[in-house]
C-alpha cells in the first residue's frame, strides 16, 4: 500500500482499516464465513463508481455474469436476475439491492435465491479516494458474509468466494485503468 509509516502501519493501511470498521460490518452467524478484500485502482473514484454502481449491469465488469435483468427503479429493495456464464456451479442468482449510496460510494447486495450454494450471501463494496503515484486513485474494499454449505469448511467457502471477488476486482481494475489511460476521468454512461 502507498503511504508513510507511523510505526503502526502505512497511512493507507490505517485508512483502509478505518473504512472497513465504518462501512463493512457484517453480522456473522454460526456456520458462516466472512472476508474483506482490498484493491487499489489507478483511476479516479467517479470513473470507478460509474461501473460499480450499475446494479442493473454487473456484467460491465464482472466476467462471470453473462447478462442481467433488473426489476424496478434501481432503488433499495430492487431485484435483479443475474445469469452466470457456463463453467461455474450455477446458472442464475436473484439479488436484492440493499444499499446504493452515491455520496459515500457504497453498494450492498443480498442474494435472495438461485441455483447455487451461496445461501444468505451479502456483500458490501465501498470506494474511497486515494492518491497513487501522485494521481487520483481509488481504494476499493469488498466484504461478504455467507453460509458455509453442508460438506464444506469455512476455509473452502471463503476461498471460493474470495476467488470470484478477486476476478471481479481484477476486471474492475483492468477496465477502469484502461479508461483512465484513454483520458476518461469522468463517470461513464454505459
Amino acid at each position: 500500500m502507498n503511504g508513510h509509516s507511523n510505526g503502526f502501519g502505512s497511512v493507507a493501511e490505517i485508512a483502509a482499516a478505518e473504512y472497513i470498521r465504518r462501512h463493512h460490518l457484517h453480522e456473522i452467524g454460526e456456520n458462516q464465513c466472512s472476508s474483506t478484500l482490498v484493491k487499489h485502482i489507478k483511476a479516479p473514484v467517479p470513473l470507478v463508481w460509474s461501473l460499480v454502481r450499475r446494479f442493473d449491469q454487473p456484467q460491465k465488469y464482472k466476467p462471470f455474469v453473462s447478462r442481467c435483468i433488473a426489476q424496478g427503479n434501481l432503488e433499495i429493495g430492487s431485484l435483479r436476475e443475474v445469469y452466470v456464464k457456463s463453467g461455474l456451479p450455477a446458472t442464475t442468482s436473484t439479488e436484492r439491492l440493499e444499499l446504493l449510496d452515491d455520496n459515500e460510494h457504497i453498494l450492498s447486495i443480498r442474494i435472495v435465491c438461485g441455483d447455487h450454494r451461496l445461501k444468505n450471501y451479502s456483500s458490501i463494496i465501498s470506494l474511497h479516494p486515494e492518491i497513487i503515484n501522485g494521481r487520483p486513485g481509488t481504494l476499493v474494499i469488498e466484504s461478504f458474509v455467507v453460509d458455509v454449505p453442508e460438506g464444506n469448511t469455512q476455509d473452502e467457502t471463503c476461498y471460493f468466494v474470495e476467488a470470484l471477488i478477486k476476478c471481479n476486482l481484477k476486471s474492475l481494475v483492468d477496465i477502469s485503468e484502461g479508461l483512465a489511460i484513454q483520458g476518461r476521468t469522468e463517470p461513464i454512461d454505459l
